[in-house]
């Protein structure tokens, strides 16, 4: 369990499957099991519990997958139900689908389930309405914002550190570095594959330097080199997007090696804000 003595390492996967976005989805070779275990024997390597942020068409097909998750002592929290961006919402259809989304879980055998993260971090000014959901159902945490510009969603004047944003709901946006004359995330995703190494350096240093944790994503494809190659769903049919979304894949254990080779412990969402955030 990570104090905040420790440099912390907010390690988390988004469990969604790409596939299921697209109109024939069973044409597409099903990865998510697969890739899931590989991530769970490098947790385990390091003797560490992170926070599957799980959307609900996964648990109706996996369950047995989330209560394998569970059984390992890792933290189930919600993504939606059918990963769709906040903006495309009502809060009334938001709320719904919040419902059922921690239903499924809990069908599956998630426990308790405390924490949030929007698809796409669509968390913006836009859409904050969404705390007011959040605070009314289960919740005491959100990890749904990128403070910065960016070219589908982000929330510039948030801030870069965890905080309270009403009486019930933290949020703990994602940790950014400046690469030239781009704010972009530092520890996760397509970021975290394609900027060059010196930059997720920087980042740690930065993390040390301010005892803030390194706030992380990524997502079952991330580690997927050999997966059949498709056009992404959600990213204007754009050739340079797509590529990166495949680019450097078979780099991403060696660059997370690194960050735990500097001294970084990887704790739950949930364990964090109750040690650090009280």
């Amino acid at each position: 369990m990570a104090n905040s003595n420790q440099n912390i390492f907010l390690f988390s996967i988004d469990l969604e499957d790409i596939r299921l976005r697209l109109k024939n989805p069973e044409n597409y070779e099903e990865r998510v099991p697969v890739n899931t275990h590989i991530y769970l024997n490098w947790l385990r390597k390091y003797n560490s519990k992170c926070t599957f942020f799980v959307t609900g068409d996964i648990a109706v097909l996996y369950p047995s997958l989330i209560n394998e998750i569970v059984s390992e002592g890792h933290e189930i929290a919600c993504h939606t139900n059918n990963h769709i961006p906040l903006d495309k919402q009502t809060p009334t259809e938001f709320r719904k689908d919040l419902e059922e989304n921690v239903s499924v879980l809990m069908k599956a055998g998630a426990g308790q389930i405390t924490g949030f993260r929007a698809p796409v971090f669509s968390l913006t000014q836009k859409t904050e309405w969404a705390y007011k959901v959040l605070s009314e159902l289960t919740f005491s945490y959100s990890s749904s914002v990128l403070p910065a510009k960016n070219p589908f969603y982000g929330w510039e004047t948030f801030g870069f550190t965890p905080r309270k944003v009403n009486d019930k709901i933290v949020e703990i946006p994602l940790t950014m570095g400046r690469f030239f004359h781009m704010t972009v995330p530092v520890f996760g995703g397509v970021y975290f594959r394609v900027l060059p190494k010196f930059f997720i350096k920087g980042g740690i240093k930065n993390c040390i330097a301010k005892t803030i944790p390194a706030v992380g994503y990524f997502h079952p494809y991330d580690i997927d080199s050999t997966q059949e190659r498709y056009m992404n769903p959600g990213i204007n049919d754009n050739y340079l997007y797509n590529f990166l979304m495949y680019y450097n894949r078979k780099n991403v254990f060696s660059r997370l090696d690194y960050i735990m080779n500097q001294g970084f412990s990887i704790c739950t969402y949930y364990n964090y804000i109750q040690n650090n955030l009280k």
